[in-house]
């Protein structure tokens, strides 16, 4: 209307995570069948049918609404341009030396069975004893409590006590921390523990002056190096071995010992405490402060695991944007948020882009095994071929191979979907090609969006637009409030309180609404409390 050329691109994300979950969710409630009765295949058929209706549903809804947009544009971030530049992306930024593997602690979701980035976590708080509904388990689980126990010295009667609120965590111990200048253990140094439960293994006492708060406790860690942040910081240090004691699906594996191994977790954890009072070495248990970090979409508790993963170098990324935006080519708005957007980018740590799931874009690499060697390192990045198109990894492979037999294996994750989110304003123009529509629309002017995506995807955008085009991918950034229910809760389909926008346009019974959430995967008790919801907040239906 002001005679300005402009362009209105509908976009469909394909929501890795969460798609995977819902069709999981459906087939299990109507089929009784996971995705392994299916297979990888025949599952991703059955996600792309669901992809498929509901994105004419949203198409729907859209057009309803009066969206002026392009639809001979429709992007999906699935579909073959989109995939083309989620290569790209990897492939670039694996050759600048900006992703790279390592095996490293990640935030492991058993119920999803996936690891999550830090943003996809949310947290419950204890102030003592709480008991909490966890998936997979009957009963609900107790935290909020710390545990004392004694671990014997080894060559002597003496013992020495630590504290845990993981107890079964004391399975995966390789060593128990001391400050160097604590005088209570000074004749301590250089000793080793003895392990109650797993004989043959040797747990020196370690000195760590950073771990280690003399007045913190009885002033001795016990170290976990594979399944906690502070001990695997600790481990590295001081160079301890990592025991990883869990399987992905949150059951013991044989290093925690023959009487553990097979156990759930948290089953385990009751064992272990049955175990140490058996042998006289169990203290006490109290209750504590702490916080429980959970994953956003299934609820369940996250088991820090390590695991081999690829990862993004953000730092530099990062440090690029703050620049940018200090010189003034973006600016946010309101002024708390960008206060938000300086203090994240300011203190960004690495980025795991490994997802361990079928839907997604699988990542573009693969496993050079050499034919009469032993299998190669996975945790390596110089183990992998990374290339565009099967042309480009054979090439690669056969220069890497330097003439020896090989096969290539290619890597069973999928990539985070916000790693492809994250190119959208150019991929949508038809980037990594140099197409009209990229030299016209690219950079675009302004980025309307909830503040509560500003680091999951404003910071990608920014971050990878600077990196791969060089340019800001737009001026402004406006984060809107969050559109919440009558009762100030965040709309989600998990609590059933979602509105369909075409019913505030037509009109809808309170029958039809009670008939929309049996066609999501609510558990029965969860259907009946969002029923009463919707009978309260809209007694006569929705009017038209």
């Amino acid at each position: 209307m002001l005679g300005k050329t402009v362009l209105y691109v509908p976009g469909f994300d394909h929501a890795g995570i969460s798609t995977q979950a819902v069709v999981e969710g459906r087939i299990w409630k109507l089929e009784g069948k996971t995705r392994h009765d299916y297979g990888r295949e025949a599952f991703l058929e059955k996600v792309w049918a669901w992809k498929d209706e509901y994105q004419a549903r949203i198409t729907k809804q859209m057009r309803r609404l009066g969206g002026s947009c392009d639809w001979d544009r429709a992007a999906f971030s699935m579909d073959e341009v989109r995939s083309k530049a989620v290569t790209e992306n990897f492939c670039k930024l694996y050759e600048d030396g900006v992703i790279f593997r390592a095996n490293r602690l990640v935030n492991w979701c058993v119920h999803l069975n996936t690891t999550l980035s830090n943003l996809e976590l949310e947290k419950i708080e204890c102030t003592g004893k709480k008991w909490i509904k966890v998936p997979g388990y009957e009963k609900p689980v107790m935290f909020g409590v710390i545990t004392s126990f004694a671990y014997p010295i080894e060559g002597s009667d003496e013992k020495i006590i630590v504290a845990t609120t993981r107890p079964e965590t004391m399975l995966g111990d390789t060593a128990v921390a001391i400050h160097p200048n604590d005088p209570r253990y000074k004749h301590l140094h250089g000793k080793f523990i003895k392990h109650p439960f797993i004989p043959d293994r040797k747990i020196p006492i370690v000195l760590d002056d950073i771990v280690v708060d003399m007045e913190f406790g009885t002033g001795a860690v016990k170290i976990t190096p594979a399944h906690d942040p502070n001990d695997y910081a600790c481990g590295t240090r001081n160079k301890l071995e990592f025991i990883n004691i869990m399987n992905d699906d949150g059951t013991l594996n044989e290093n925690a010992g023959e009487r553990f191994k097979g156990m759930k977790r948290f089953d385990a954890r009751g064992a272990v405490i049955e175990g140490l009072k058996e042998l006289g070495l169990f203290i006490e248990t109290k209750d504590n402060a702490m916080v429980i970090p959970i994953c956003g979409k299934s609820k369940d508790i996250i088991e820090p695991i390590l695991k081999p993963q690829w990862w993004v170098n953000s730092k530099p990324l990062a440090e690029e944007a703050l620049a940018r935006t200090r010189a003034g080519d973006v600016s946010i708005i309101p002024k708390t948020s960008e206060a938000e957007w300086y203090t994240w980018l300011g203190n960004i740590q690495d980025w795991c882009i490994s997802r361990q799931l079928w839907w997604g874009h699988r990542c573009p690499a693969y496993l050079l095994c050499i034919e009469g060697e032993p299998r190669p390192d996975t945790s390596d990045s110089e183990s992998w071929i990374v290339g565009r198109n099967m042309e480009e990894v054979t090439e690669r492979a056969n220069k890497a191979a330097g003439g020896k037999k090989y096969t290539l294996e290619q890597d069973e994750d999928v990539l985070d979907t916000w790693f492809s989110s994250g190119l959208w304003p150019f991929s949508i123009q038809g980037w990594p090609d140099k197409t009209s529509d990229y030299e016209l629309f690219y950079p675009s002017s302004v980025l309307e969006t909830g503040w509560d995506i500003l680091f999951f995807w404003v910071a990608r955008m920014v971050m990878l637009g600077l990196k791969l085009t060089g340019k800001m991918p737009f001026q402004e950034v406006i984060c809107h409030a969050m559109i919440r229910d009558a009762h100030g809760r965040k709309m989600s389909k998990s609590l059933g309180n979602v509105i369909d926008p075409v019913d505030v346009v037509e009109g809808a019974s309170l029958e039809k609404l009670h008939e929309q959430l049996y066609a999501g995967n609510l558990p029965e008790h969860e259907i009946e409390m969002a029923k009463k919801g919707q009978k309260a907040d809209f007694p006569r239906g929705i009017p038209q």
